[in-house]
């Protein structure tokens, strides 16, 4: 970037609109320029400089442990555990330079595996016993409740054998959300092992080629959903050890499905007994100091991404979590949250002012970049999605043109779309205009995630889509001879959302666990408020695998759905076409990859001789209907008809055929050659 300054101009050339905003750019980029020759010099790299892990923590040597720690404000710090009987006197560690703290123990059985330790640190006047913040793993007393933590050191190195494994930069996501304490049917907490014997072959039957895992930094508190994070280098105690997480992406990554980590950065738990908080004895060791350090809403703790310590820790995190557990890359979780100094909170992004203002965090910006830029050095082919609902213009624009780097960003508003479309509106007033004005609209040569529903929508309080529309009819009318009319309507509206938005949505494909058979209720996680009852903390797949019920429909759909897109490359396709927009009927067709898709949202109607232009002529035949049976339809649609295409009187004399539209289905055609019937 150094050797052409003006490089980043390109973002203004992609985004014509951000050109009064240039100085603005301009000060982002100097800052990402200044900040990256003070952190690493001139010919230092990220991924030299992220080594973190590899000074800090417990290390085993030839002749024994060293162990080290910053804490710059600490007066003393002694090392405490099980191999000392937690004498707070026999291992005092030693300050050396720049805030750092070390000590030797000699022999290399003076620390065991899976043996407990903690850190007392004195510091203005308090003593107060912390674990380590590079701690590998924690553990929580069965009695006092409390956490420890703990060291992993096994006797034998665990062996991969996905050294062929990448992700296809050219292949589109289609990803499979997950948390994986609750992805078992029993009531209590899954583990990464049942994990990876029971859910993982779900998700590649069903065609998933991407997984992100929630909740796998160590968090105290389960039902947190893993967004209050306490040991940023800690695998999730709740789920099993760091060798079971190896395992569960080891297998993953020989089924062909690449692992994507839910990456927490943009807050951190304020406890002080479990977290990285006033580790040194000050609020300004990894946060703001004051006001500024706190966020109003999740009442958790705020990183200064200008102080070098601070991005020397967080991008440390990102290589060690590549390298130690072989993840291909992140979803950063709360990016708007980092963006401002507002949080996003109470602020409608309706212009292109809001995004550069003083609110706007450049050293959280940079941070971004620079994570980025890490991320690409040490794996190349790694994936990086941001979660931003501010929607910030070059947020998936290469670094040097002037872009924050990331490789995808979440369509957040497609969620909203459709809760407030299902909310607000009966079905006979749905915009077809404006479906397709919010499905297609996207930011120039900026890569989206499409989803329809969010993980939020599961919780108490929300709805998943399926539940919105079934409501307390899924209690009772969901076997197959039942033929409820709200059900039925339930299952044929969450088939066209769901064959929309991936259509159109993005150029990646987002589901959330148990979503692709609409599963019932909400999640609760066990709490006082429900006599702490895993009851809802769980997925019933018993539910998709009973021959009775209709979830087998919404499973099968899915499933057939999410592989005909993929193996036709749709995703992978920029030649979106809109062929007819029928308000008054509600139905909307579209050009992409080669086929015609035809949405019927009419909630009545069916059109046996619909016209439907295609665009150019030739013969058309029916490729996929959500109308079949094991989708839970009629079978109306006849696959091996073929259509010819002919002038069509009342679409303004455009090209097309006519057809059977039958009401709430999709249907997709292709051109076939002559030859091949």
């Amino acid at each position: 970037m150094e050797d052409n300054k003006n490089e980043h101009i390109k973002i203004i050339d992609i985004d014509p609109y951000l050109k009064p905003y240039e100085s603005d750019i301009n000060l982002r980029m100097n800052s990402y320029s200044s900040s990256k020759k003070r952190l690493l010099g001139c010919n230092q790299d990220f991924k030299s400089f992220a080594n973190g892990e590899l000074y800090y923590g417990f290390h085993l040597m030839k002749n024994g442990w060293i162990y080290r720690e910053w804490a710059p404000k600490a007066d003393a710090l002694y090392l405490i555990g099980d191999f000392n009987y937690w004498d707070p006197h026999t291992h005092p560690l030693q300050k050396t330079e720049n805030g750092n703290w070390e000590i030797f123990l000699p022999g290399v059985q003076s620390l065991k595996h899976m043996s407990r330790v903690k850190v007392r640190v004195v510091a203005k006047g308090k003593s107060r016993d912390r674990i380590p913040l590079y701690i590998k793993r924690t553990v929580q007393d069965h009695d006092t409740h409390d956490f420890a933590g703990q060291i992993w050191q096994p006797e034998h190195a665990f062996i991969w054998q996905d050294s062929d494994f990448h992700i296809e930069s050219t292949n589109p996501l289609f990803i499979y959300e997950t948390h994986v304490g609750m992805a078992q049917e029993k009531e209590g907490i899954g583990t990464f092992n049942e994990f990876t014997e029971n859910i993982l072959p779900r998700i590649k039957a069903d065609g998933y080629n991407t997984l992100q895992l929630m909740a796998i930094m160590q968090h105290p508190y389960y039902a947190s959903f893993g967004y209050q994070v306490s040991n940023f280098y800690a695998v999730s105690s709740w789920f099993g050890t760091p060798d079971d997480l190896k395992k569960l992406i080891n297998t993953a990554h020989q089924m062909g499905i690449a692992v994507l980590l839910d990456l927490v950065h943009s807050h951190s738990i304020k406890n002080i007994a479990e977290g990285i908080n006033e580790f040194d004895g000050t609020d300004y060791q990894f946060f703001h100091t004051g006001v500024k350090g706190n966020h109003p809403a999740w009442g958790t703790k705020l990183f200064n991404y200008g102080k070098p310590e601070v991005i020397h820790f967080l991008l440390s995190n990102i290589k060690f979590w590549l390298e130690e557990y072989h993840f291909d890359g992140y979803r950063f979780d709360g990016v708007s949250s980092m963006l401002y100094h507002h949080q996003g909170l109470g602020v409608a992004f309706t212009d292109y002012s809001k995004y550069f203002s003083m609110e706007t965090d450049i050293e959280a910006i940079t941070y971004l970049q620079f994570a980025n830029d890490l991320i690409r050095e040490v794996n190349p082919t790694a994936v990086t999605i941001a979660e931003d609902m501010s929607g910030m213009p070059g947020m998936c624009i290469p670094v040097s043109f002037g872009g924050l780097g990331f490789d995808y960003r979440l369509s957040m508003g497609v969620p909203d779309l459709w809760v407030k479309t299902l909310k607000e509106l009966p079905d006979e007033k749905w915009s077809m205009n404006q479906l397709w004005y919010e499905l297609t609209s996207r930011r120039p040569m900026e890569k989206n995630i499409g989803y329809s529903e969010s993980h939020d929508q599961a919780l108490v309080g929300d709805k998943t889509l399926m539940f919105r529309l079934a409501g307390k009819e899924m209690y009772s009318h969901m076997l197959k001879d039942d033929d409820s009319l709200i059900i039925n309507r339930a299952i044929e509206i969450d088939k066209l959302i769901k064959f929309i938005t991936i259509t159109l949505g993005g150029e990646g494909y987002l589901n959330f666990m148990g979503n692709e058979f609409g599963h019932p209720e909400w999640i609760d996680f066990p709490r006082e408020g429900n006599n702490w009852s895993y009851k809802y903390a769980r997925r019933q797949w018993s539910l998709m695998e009973n021959k009775d019920l209709k979830y087998e429909y919404l499973s099968n759909f899915d499933r057939e759905m999410i592989n005909f897109i993929k193996y036709n490359n749709v995703l992978g396709a920029s030649d979106v076409q809109n062929l007819w927009t029928d308000e008054k009927f509600k139905l909307l067709a579209l050009k992409k990859g080669g086929f015609v898709f035809l949405f019927n949202f009419n909630p009545s109607c069916s059109f046996p001789k619909y016209e439907l232009p295609t665009s150019e002529n030739g013969d058309y035949k029916v490729v996929f209907n959500s109308d079949e049976v094991m989708f839970g339809g009629q079978s109306r649609i006849d696959m091996n008809y073929i259509y010819h295409t002919k002038v069509l009187r009342h679409k303004d004399n455009k090209t097309g055929v006519i057809i059977n539209t039958p009401s709430r289905t999709v249907l997709v055609l292709k051109k076939i050659d002559n030859n091949t019937h």
